[in-house]
């Protein structure tokens, strides 16, 4: 991929999140804030209401400490530094999960994945735990920039199935890493180079078990606004079966400042 050029980047946020057509309730969380350019996504498991309550304590403690954090650092922060402030953000969350999992018998067994992005003018950090995935759309074609920790993932790596076996196999969602499952975690960060006009997308695995990557690209590539194509993708995973909670989160990157419409202001908060 080219390096970016000097010019200036902007950025639009928006989110959708969907129950889908089989659960009950929804065990996804999704937030992003606009001045930080901080976008935080995380599928919750566990019993009862323990994956809701996995999910939200680790967009909200993330989003509330990087916040903090990007607000008194701004742009002085280079690449290395945001790095270590996400570990320490995922490694402090992963224990309070982990802690309110092991001391609230109602919450045994609770923990979530995690995908989250901090956009800076001439990149992006990306970071992940578990099956939440991270793509970028450049140009009309669309690249899978996070690999999932997963049984299913270990066993493509290996060649002990093929990628047709992959598809239809029933291990998808038995991850390797999650927050609040053990004491501690491996959070797998990458940099991206950022260029003008890139949709970064971030979602649970209810939209990619549901919607093919083909799908997804030919939904970004549609020229309407971003708030339609996050909820073209919610719909067409619903479409398909849905059969898990569905959550997107698209950040667009503009030479030009946008304003921002009701709708997007009102998503993802």
């Amino acid at each position: 991929m080219q390096e970016p050029d000097a010019t200036m980047i902007f950025y639009e946020f928006c989110s959708q999140t969907d129950p889908g057509l089989l659960r009950d309730n929804n065990e996804d969380a999704v937030t992003f804030d606009d001045e930080t350019r901080l976008a935080v996504l995380a599928d919750g498991m566990g019993g009862y209401n323990a994956g809701e309550i996995a999910a939200n304590m680790a967009t909200t403690f993330i989003k509330t400490e990087l916040m903090r954090w990007l607000s008194e650092v701004g742009k002085r922060a280079g690449a290395k530094e945001v790095k270590r402030a996400m570990e320490i953000c995922v490694d402090n969350a992963n224990r309070s999960i982990f802690n309110s999992a092991n001391t609230n018998p109602q919450y045994a067994g609770m923990g979530t994945t995690l995908v989250f992005a901090i956009f800076q003018d001439s990149r992006v950090i990306v970071g992940h735990v578990g099956d939440s995935r991270g793509y970028l759309f450049r140009a009309g074609d669309l690249y899978q920039i996070t690999r999932d920790h997963s049984l299913l993932q270990e066993q493509l790596d290996a060649g002990l199935i093929t990628p047709e076996e992959a598809a239809v196999s029933l291990n998808k969602n038995l991850v390797t890493r999650a927050l609040g499952v053990e004491d501690t975690v491996l959070l797998e960060v990458h940099e991206h180079a950022l260029e003008a006009d890139d949709i970064y997308l971030l979602c649970s695995d209810g939209l990619t078990d549901m919607v093919t990557d083909a799908q997804i690209a030919k939904i970004l590539a549609v020229d309407e606004p971003l708030e339609s194509r996050a909820k073209r993708l919610v719909d067409t995973a619903n479409a398909n079966g849905g059969r898990d909670n569905i959550s997107v989160l698209l950040a667009h990157a503009h030479t030009s400042s946008k304003k921002r419409g009701f709708m997007s202001r009102l998503l993802g908060k």
